[in-house]
Parts: structure tokens; C-alpha cells; sequence
């Protein structure tokens, strides 16, 4: 087997070596996952709609969830739990994937000339799009009821790296662990479920007692989604100080993932 590099530029570099064949299994991945069926990609428009429909029906109006602003109406409220709702879609559809990357591609781990390390992007380059289409929709809805946007929302690929950055390390990680380790598919469906809930997604994280806000903070999507939304609803700028540290531990947490896999890649094939 040709040996393997764990230097940090190797992440990029082999993005960048490996980037015709990486378009083309995205483009099959988003394709594939369609295929067949009667209505296609517009899936990938009814799927977040409906979610938000039954999110938006159960926390403004059986739970009567507000933010806090005064006057806000139903649609306003789903906005905000819409751009909430993207990033974690985004992050626990790439995360729920990940223990069986390897695993559901057998035939690759046995051609030595296959890059296995670009099977992460790939799943990330699928979530992307179909987040890219959720926005598209949020976007559509908040212009015919309130205009443009703020000018911060053209910051939205901005806010997001440091979340990308962790969905490849612990993509990594898991397509890693999931090979040797059955369980873990198991492990991240429930986490991803908790995380749900566990992230401000249908409520603010003001409403919470000081102490829940700390445990809260220590949630990487607690930053992400406030972010998100700073940018694209209310205008404000990060701060550039934690956005910048967080953002740094991101790209480490990047690089030891790729590191993990790529020391581990060479027991795959006598595990499968």
C-alpha cells in the first residue's frame, strides 16, 4: 500500500488532487439519493419545509415558544427556527453518516490507488447542497414577507467554516471508529437526537437559568446557530475574538480526525 500522509496540508492537497473525482460522487451521492422515485429532487425542498411546518405547528403554537421580541407573529418565529434548524440538519446529516462511510464502501477500501480520505467530502458536499436548498427556501420566504436581508448575511459561508471544519474531523473519526467498532452508528444516532434539543434551535438561550447557559455554550452548535442567525436576521457581526479561537480549534480538530483516519486506514481491509 502507498503510504499515507498526516500532514495538515494533505487535507487540502488531496482535496485539490482528488477534486474531478470528488465533484463527480457528490453530483452521484445527491442524484442516487433520488433516484427512482417520482418526485426527485424536489424531495430536497419538501423534506425541510415539512419539518419546519410540524416544528413551527409544536413550539409556537402548542408550546406557545416565543423569542422574546415584541408583536413577533408565527412567521417571523419560524424563520428564526428555520436558519436554526439548517445548521443542525447540516450537521447531523454528515455526523449519522459518518460510522458507515467506510463500511458501505467495501469495493473502494480494496483498490489501493482509491483515495478513501475524500469519502468525508463527499458526504459534506451532499449536505452542503441540500443546504444550500433549505436556504434558497428560507431565503425566498423572508424576502416576500420582510425584504432583503441584511448586508451581514453575505457572511453566512463565513459563520459556517468552523462548523465544516468540525463535521470533516469528526467524520473522520467516526468512518474510522465505525469500522472497527459496530456500535458506533448506534452511539451517534442517539447523540445526534439529543443534540436536537440540546441546541437553541426552537428556543433562546436567554430563557435558560445562567447555569443550563454554560453547559449549554459548551455545545459547538450553541456558537454556530447563534451565528447564523446574527448574520442572517438580526444584523449583527460575530465576535471576531471567539469567532476566530473557535475557528482555530476547528481546523485542529480537522487535522487530528484526518490524522486518526489516515493512521488507521491501512487495518480496514483486514477488518472488511
Amino acid at each position: 500500500m502507498s503510504p499515507v500522509s498526516i500532514a495538515p496540508a494533505s487535507m487540502v492537497t488531496s482535496l485539490w488532487r482528488n477534486r474531478a473525482l470528488l465533484g463527480l460522487l457528490i453530483g452521484r451521492e445527491i442524484v442516487g439519493r433520488y433516484k427512482g422515485s417520482v418526485m426527485g429532487l424536489l424531495w430536497s425542498l419538501f423534506y425541510p419545509l415539512l419539518m419546519l411546518a410540524v416544528y413551527t405547528f409544536v413550539f409556537s403554537i402548542v408550546f406557545q415558544a416565543r423569542w422574546g421580541a415584541a408583536g413577533e407573529s408565527k412567521t417571523q418565529f419560524a424563520l428564526v427556527l428555520f436558519a436554526g434548524l439548517m445548521v443542525y440538519m447540516l450537521f447531523a446529516e454528515c455526523l449519522t453518516r459518518a460510522p458507515s462511510l467506510v463500511l458501505s464502501n467495501v469495493n473502494y477500501v480494496k483498490r489501493v490507488v482509491f483515495p478513501l480520505e475524500i469519502l468525508p467530502w463527499v458526504t459534506l458536499g451532499a449536505a452542503v447542497f441540500h443546504m444550500l436548498v433549505s436556504f434558497l427556501v428560507w431565503l425566498g420566504a423572508y424576502t416576500f414577507l420582510f425584504g432583503l436581508p441584511p448586508v451581514t448575511a453575505l457572511l453566512l459561508p463565513v459563520v459556517l467554516t468552523p462548523l465544516l471544519l468540525l463535521i470533516l474531523g469528526a467524520s473522520w473519526l467516526l468512518a474510522s471508529l465505525g469500522v472497527y467498532v459496530r456500535d458506533v452508528a448506534q452511539v451517534i444516532g442517539v447523540l445526534t437526537s439529543v443534540l436536537l434539543f440540546l441546541t437553541p434551535i426552537f428556543y433562546p438561550i436567554e430563557l435558560l437559568p445562567p447555569d443550563f447557559q454554560t453547559w449549554l455554550m459548551l455545545n459547538p452548535l450553541t456558537h454556530i446557530v447563534g451565528w447564523v442567525r446574527d448574520v442572517l436576521i438580526w444584523g449583527r457581526l460575530p465576535d471576531w475574538t471567539v469567532f476566530g479561537l473557535f475557528t482555530a480549534a476547528s481546523l485542529v480538530i480537522a487535522w487530528l480526525g484526518f490524522a486518526w483516519f489516515q493512521k488507521t486506514r491501512k487495518g480496514f481491509a483486514d477488518v472488511l
